[in-house]
């Protein structure tokens, strides 16, 4: 089952950067969280309007990313 619906673009949100849901977190930025060491616990803890499954979504975006794999995503 695929979670990318969790993640959406729209260009007045964070410069149309990939977003988690429509909120101002760009996957980069969580990816940098989790690359950081930062759990998910913690993560989920600094930020409580996400959710275990944003953080799983952006991990499925980033290994499709990475893989060269194009990513379709919705609107916000």
């Amino acid at each position: 089952m695929s979670r990318l619906q969790r993640i959406t673009t729209d260009p007045h949100v964070c410069h149309g950067q990939p977003t988690v849901r429509g909120l101002r977190y760009p996957v980069q930025t969580l990816l940098e969280l989790l690359g950081s060491g930062m759990t998910f616990e913690e993560v989920l803890q600094d930020h409580p309007d996400l959710e275990r499954e944003d953080l799983l979504a952006v991990l499925e975006f980033a290994a499709l990313a990475v893989g060269g794999q194009r990513v379709s995503l919705g609107a916000a």
